[in-house]
């Protein structure tokens, strides 16, 4: 609590930054927190609330009646109006519609058109508010204005100037670097006419998929980049701090898929939710288990003659287990960056299966010599050496294959990936290793 008054008190409001306070925020005890958000100046409020963890959005909101909320959200930009609009919603429906009334009318447009937009287009993570010059104004003028807009507080982040003509459709776009450079006497058009390709603006559509405008950020290094309609009018932009945090999101989500988690169970504190989304994919997990016990089964009059081999069988699947999940790792990984082409599939499972034969062939000499001096049965090393070759080999054919398929039908490969390469792995080695063992050993 000290902490947040210091910093309070030694920074003007200017200097403020919500992400400081939430993190001193963060630090708190219920309680402190409590009374913490009493001495927060009330134009961060709603930023704050979208910089805390979302358990916390509750606890925010709660404490400022609806005016008070729609005052600080009028501060905001309106990609970050209508996030905060639409958690609002989920939390207190009745309290959205409170703020959202007391906000101007210009800004429930601009909401409520973002709104229009589904989560996966880039239309939905724009910001309305954006600057734009004219083709025959000056460059000198350009300039006067966006000195004034900018010290006026009405401009944030500019870096790039996007040029449209008098009906507002996109035509070019000057970074702020090349703009000084022009003859500020001279109109944009006549600046831009000596080489107009140089301002050809890398542009995304208001129904692109958000995924590809991400890849566009990362193959450009984009600081912003211009949204158009499906006529090429220039209605938004989406800037790198967004992208910054789809980016976060998505690993985010792909770490918990990978582990059978939920994303929004996980963010809540209610433990029957959360607990509900694990227990599905442990009761999935469940029934695969079954299924690789079923092989072991197949196999009992075997293990009743070589005890060594209930001994050996946890190690076969072990590593099948781990080298699968190396391939499923980096090609989801791989997968998520755009990294790999449509055509590209064929190289990837080759080399994964590759890098797992290597692995399997190096691993099956070590635990072949293993079991060897450990059992004194030399054939035992055999076994155990030829079904740790065939397992890794699967592993790494699975582990690409699975992720790949799964994106084939338009499935997110995180989702489900590990449980399936598990059951293949489990299945393969058991069986491969009881099945040889059988053949050579009885």
């Amino acid at each position: 609590m000290e902490k947040l008054r210091h910093y309070l008190d030694t920074h003007t409001l200017e200097e403020l930054h919500p992400s400081e306070i939430a993190k001193l925020l963060k630090d708190m005890d219920e309680v402190e927190f409590r009374k913490a958000l009493k001495e927060i100046p009330k134009e961060y409020i709603a930023d704050i609330a979208l910089e805390l963890p979302d358990r916390y959005f509750d606890d925010v909101v709660e404490h400022f009646t609806p005016e008070e909320i729609a005052e600080s959200l009028s501060e905001m930009e309106s990609d970050d109006q209508t996030d905060f609009i639409q958690e609002l919603e989920e939390l207190d429906d009745t309290k959205a519609k409170e703020v959202f009334e007391n906000l101007d009318k210009e800004d429930q447009k601009d909401i409520l058109k973002l709104k229009q937009y589904d989560e996966d287009e880039a239309g939905a993570h724009m910001q309305v508010e954006v600057y734009s010059a004219k083709l025959d104004q000056k460059v000198s003028d350009v300039l006067q204005e966006l000195k004034t807009l900018k010290r006026a507080g009405e401009l944030e982040n500019i870096n790039y100037l996007f040029v449209t003509d008098d009906e507002g459709y996109l035509r070019y776009g000057v970074s702020l670097d090349d703009l000084i450079l022009f003859d500020f006497d001279k109109t944009l058009r006549e600046n831009i006419g000596q080489n107009p390709e140089a301002y050809k603006p890398i542009i995304g559509h208001d129904t692109d998929s958000i995924d590809e405008i991400v890849q566009k950020f990362r193959e450009y290094d984009l600081n912003s980049m211009p949204i158009v309609d499906e006529y090429g009018k220039l209605i938004g932009r989406i800037t790198s701090d967004d992208i910054y945090d789809l980016i976060s999101e998505q690993a985010t989500d792909q770490m918990y898929h990978m582990a059978g988690v939920s994303d929004d169970a996980e963010e809540d504190d209610d433990l029957v939710k959360a607990g509900k989304a694990r227990a599905i994919w442990l009761g999935i997990n469940l029934v695969t288990a079954i299924a690789a016990s079923l092989v072991i089964g197949l196999f009992e009059g075997t293990l009743q003659q070589y005890v060594a081999l209930a001994v050996l069988m946890p190690i076969v699947a072990s590593m099948g287990g781990n080298a699968g999940t190396q391939s499923l790792t980096v090609v989801v990984r791989q997968l998520a960056l755009g990294e790999i082409a449509k055509n590209d599939a064929l190289r990837t499972i080759k080399k994964e299966v590759l890098l797992s034969l290597g692995n399997g062939m190096l691993f099956a000499l070590v635990i072949g010599v293993i079991a060897w001096i450990w059992f004194n049965q030399p054939m035992l090393g055999v076994v155990i050496a030829m079904s740790m070759v065939i397992n890794l080999l699967s592993a790494g054919f699975f582990g690409a294959v699975i992720p790949l398929a799964l994106k084939k039908m338009n499935v997110d490969p995180a989702i489900g990936s590990t449980v399936i390469l598990t059951t293949v792995t489990d299945i393969v080695g058991f069986f491969s290793f009881l099945g040889l063992a059988t053949l050579i050993l009885l």
